[in-house]
């Protein structure tokens, strides 16, 4: 099943979206398990916060995350994010989450993470790189890194605390003219 787009969150799916991010969620154990996590009273007001938005019509409720949803359900799957790693630099960092385990292991994550990398280079002609930064626990999220082309760049050794063990904290990245070289 890869019958994916990626898009803005939209009222009818709040619901949704706070079940599939409540702090109880699997997806947590492997998207950055080493921050805090909200807790369920926080993610109420997020949401809550986020209705409002979308009641008063602002655009991109989620900032700079989308969603990633089924074409043909309009489920909600995952989400995919980008935040400035270095403005001064033009370089951009990319993050996803497929938070509905129902959909884990279907090559969702690989297709959902390369359209975002184009959009992001799309919407964004300044920036000169994109990178993703994730952790050696998460072996999924490097196999993906990876399968779409990015270079690991770093490899912060025990940088990462999960459950009491050190992990390497990993980083990757491509240049605007090695993707446009791939894709």
């Amino acid at each position: 099943m890869n019958n994916i787009y990626i898009r803005d969150i939209k009222i009818e799916d709040l619901d949704d979206y706070f079940l599939l991010n409540h702090p109880d969620r699997e997806h947590h154990k492997f998207n950055g398990p080493y921050f805090a996590s909200a807790t369920e009273d926080e993610l109420r007001e997020r949401i809550q916060s986020i209705k409002t938005k979308l009641e008063n019509k602002e655009s991109n409720p989620l900032g700079n995350n989308k969603i990633i949803a089924n074409v043909d359900t309009n489920e909600i799957i995952g989400r995919v994010n980008w935040y400035w790693k270095s403005i001064e630099t033009l370089w951009l960092e990319v993050g996803i989450v497929i938070f509905n385990e129902n959909y884990w292991n279907r090559g969702i994550a690989t297709k959902a993470l390369k359209e975002w990398v184009n959009q992001v280079f799309d919407d964004h002609p300044e920036i000169v790189r994109i990178g993703l930064t994730t952790w050696s626990g998460n072996i999924g999220m490097c196999k993906v890194a990876e399968k779409i082309g990015l270079i690991q760049e770093a490899c912060y050794r025990k940088a990462r605390i999960v459950n009491n063990k050190f992990y390497d904290s990993v980083s990757y990245g491509i240049l605007r003219e090695e993707w446009s070289n791939r894709y």
